[in-house]
């Protein structure tokens, strides 16, 4: 076994215990959150510090087209450097060889990071909570579908089959039936976690057909971000072996609930551990009230990395367990930011307008920029909102073309998350709408053909 093997995170090396390593997938999250990289044979990558994957991967769009965003130079797709970060090392247990996967991150020619790289992103955020003696924590809440093969885009979506032989019911919430209806699933899901290491704090039956919810534990914004990367893989593959797709579309099925991917947060004193969001007898703190104000003022400038295609805003629908504002309340899931409860020490913001489809390390990137800039600019919120939220008006864009204008606008929020992401990011995703908006859908072939 190389040398390099001997530095491996505890569940790497225990996959790899009395096995010969085969390969290395040397990977990196490009806009979409897809893995991109090459595969490499173990004793390449032992030999290799690095590697180079062009800059154009983080200018495509969802589809494979391409914004022109490469700058003044021109697209002469310049290649990139990129390090492993064996800090990441894990498994690939579903592959037919001993195999690991190792997120890279990626550098220019001069060793500087790679601004518009989604972990760069986050990276930077939580520098700037650092750069105050803060050190964020996070919790997402990752949301998502077992649903039937779909092979044509034609065909609407439909539950998968479940272990019964019946399709998957809706508006079963926490029910343990539902849950082993996708029993070999689930079962595969656990096996894969625990192989590479992650721990899972539960999983729930959520409100739609073939819908779950699987929780992790809190902690550090870029490893958990890392985690939902992999989790979305490891799903994908887990659903493949039963002959059903996982998907993580914010809208997958139109009269069922969408995906959320719910983050928690909250903000410790780098030099005391404590939470900043109590204070020294149990009671909410200024800081606490800055950083939901933070939310309220700058998610709907946001909302265009967390809610990033036009399907994402088919889930903000009124009833339908997704928020419509950007209200804030205690205990009250109708609210865009929700405050759990807890004990002082566990005190944390609830986001609940992120999508499942988002990025994961640009959805926390962005959430917790909007925090940041409460934080700093002492901001107080709205009055807390009582009683149910979707009686309320909605105060969030309706759709993508909309909020990528307020995106581009919102000129702190590009600082945060940086101007040249900022700039990257709004060229693709303006290339991926107008992409969208040639497709002529068959809503408006069914009433406008013979009608207008």
């Amino acid at each position: 076994m190389p040398d390099w093997t001997e530095n491996l995170p505890p569940a790497a090396k225990e996959f790899l215990d009395g096995r010969r390593l085969d390969e290395v997938e040397c990977i990196i999250p490009d806009l979409p959150g897809i893995a991109r990289g090459k595969a490499v044979p173990a004793t390449k990558f032992a030999r290799q510090e690095s590697f180079h994957l062009p800059d154009s991967i983080f200018y495509q769009t969802i589809t494979g087209a391409w914004g022109e965003a490469a700058g003044e130079e021109g697209f002469v797709e310049r290649d990139m450097v990129l390090k492993p970060d064996m800090t990441t090392a894990t498994a690939a247990p579903w592959t037919a060889d001993w195999t690991l996967q190792i997120i890279h991150d990626a550098y220019d020619r001069n060793d500087e990071p790679v601004p518009f790289s989604p972990r760069n992103v986050l990276k930077r955020v939580v520098q700037l909570y650092r750069d105050e003696g803060w050190e964020p924590v996070v919790a997402p809440e990752m949301e998502f579908f077992l649903v039937a093969r779909n092979i044509d885009p034609a065909q609407d979506i439909k539950p998968m089959m479940g272990r019964s032989g019946r399709p998957a019911a809706a508006r079963q919430a926490y029910s343990m039936t539902a849950v082993d209806e996708f029993g070999p699933v689930i079962d595969d899901i656990y096996d894969f976690a625990e192989a590479q290491g992650f721990e899972i704090d539960g999983i729930t039956q959520e409100g739609g057909a073939g819908q779950l919810e699987i929780n992790l534990l809190h902690g550090d914004p870029v490893r958990l971000a890392d985690e939902v990367f992999y989790f979305k893989r490891l799903i994908r593959e887990a659903a493949l072996r039963h002959d059903c797709y996982a998907t993580f579309m914010a809208k997958p099925i139109a009269d069922e609930p969408g995906s959320a991917m719910h983050i928690h947060h909250s903000v410790l004193d780098s030099k005391t551990g404590k939470n900043i969001f109590s204070g020294p007898q149990g009671g909410e703190t200024d800081a606490f009230m800055h950083f939901i104000a933070g939310l309220q003022s700058h998610m709907p400038s946001a909302l265009a990395v967390i809610a990033p295609y036009v399907n994402s805003y088919r889930r903000y629908v009124k009833d339908h367990a997704a928020p419509i504002n950007l209200e804030w309340g205690r205990d009250n899931r109708t609210t865009g930011i929700r405050v759990p409860l807890s004990s002082p020490a566990a005190r944390r913001v609830e986001n609940r307008l992120a999508g499942m489809d988002c990025n994961p390390y640009l959805g926390i990137a962005a959430s917790l920029a909007c925090g940041y800039l409460g934080l700093k600019a002492r901001e107080m919120p709205k009055t807390e909102f009582k009683g149910d939220a979707y009686d309320g008006d909605g105060d969030i864009p309706r759709t993508m073309g909309e909020a990528l204008r307020i995106f581009d606008d919102a000129t702190d929020l590009h600082d945060v998350l940086g101007p040249e992401f900022a700039r990257v990011y709004s060229i693709v995703k303006d290339a991926e709408y107008d992409e969208f908006l040639m497709v002529i859908s068959p809503w408006e072939r069914e009433h406008l053909l013979m009608n207008v």
